[in-house]
């Protein structure tokens, strides 16, 4: 799965004074107002992430922002690139999320680091401004967080819970597998969602299971987690048995598929890197 990056070791701790080096890693997301590439954009050079050696003697003014470690090397995000430092016949190229999943030709950690580096870019673009009293806030000095200092109002990274599902038919050894409505995603998924106020994990994979596809489960059980940074996921998997009827009542706003596979017939996602693929490869070798 994407974070599965062995033998790269991520640290994700606050650091308050971090070291910048010519070999860090520099993150750069694109504008979401460029048509080109949206905000889901990562900035590449020669098929990696660019490393600062790649970005100070070229006229950048920012002060980077720590974000993480990975083997030891402090990773940083620069908000604010201008326009025409980095071009593409020099190898740097912004890159759709979709794209690099799709190509998979940088390395799987920097596209995990990337996924990453994206949910706090994200998180520090959205709390420009406090919720609470409307003044400008700061980063905190002690931990990863956002501060107002005029109400003291302390923000933290979001984490989103959501669920990801493994129905299985045991009288007849079937995995119901999905396609979503109003996605240009050409491979086959689950019955997904997140979960909502009051809930617990496992009633929101009764209720998003009810409302995709009309059918009861039940001996939910925990598979395994995942994050999932450019949703600001945080992916939780489970399988479980169905319970009376086998008949689907599709949700037709959500999902544009919604069919019964045996083993055999399951077809994997082209990549290793999430974790509904890792649950239907589970079910197809007969795991679960």
């Amino acid at each position: 799965m994407i974070h599965e990056i062995d033998p790269h070791i991520f640290n994700n701790q606050f650091k308050k004074n971090s070291e910048l080096r010519d070999d860090s890693l520099i993150f750069i997301f694109g504008n979401e107002n460029e048509t080109s590439f949206g905000g889901g954009a990562v900035m590449t050079k020669d098929h990696h992430i660019p490393v600062y050696s790649d970005l100070k003697f070229r006229g950048a003014e920012e002060v980077p922002v720590f974000l993480f470690n990975i083997d030891g090397r402090d990773c940083f995000l620069m908000k604010h690139v201008s326009d025409g430092l980095l071009k593409e016949e020099e190898g740097f190229v912004f890159r759709s999320f979709r794209d690099v999943r799709n190509v998979q030709d940088i390395p799987k950690h920097e596209h995990f680091l990337a996924m990453t580096a994206f949910q706090l870019h994200n998180w520090y673009k959205n709390n420009v401004f406090c919720g609470r009293c409307g003044s400008k806030t700061i980063s905190s000095e002690k931990e990863r967080a956002i501060v107002c200092p005029s109400c003291g109002h302390t923000v933290y990274p979001r984490i989103v819970p959501a669920v990801t599902v493994a129905i299985i038919d045991r009288e007849r050894e079937k995995i119901l597998l999905t396609e979503y409505a109003g996605r240009a995603i050409p491979f086959y998924a689950l019955v997904a969602g997140f979960t909502e106020i009051g809930e617990t994990l496992e009633e929101t994979v009764k209720r998003e299971v009810m409302e995709e596809t009309g059918l009861k489960v039940d001996n939910i059980r925990y598979y395994g987690s995942q994050p999932w940074g450019i949703v600001d996921d945080l992916m939780v998997g489970f399988s479980c048995d169905l319970v009376g009827s086998n008949e689907i009542h599709r949700d037709e706003e959500e999902l544009k598929l919604a069919e019964w596979f045996s083993r055999e017939e399951v077809v994997l996602q082209p990549t290793d890197l999430s974790l509904t693929n890792s649950l239907m490869r589970a079910f197809k070798e007969g795991r679960l």
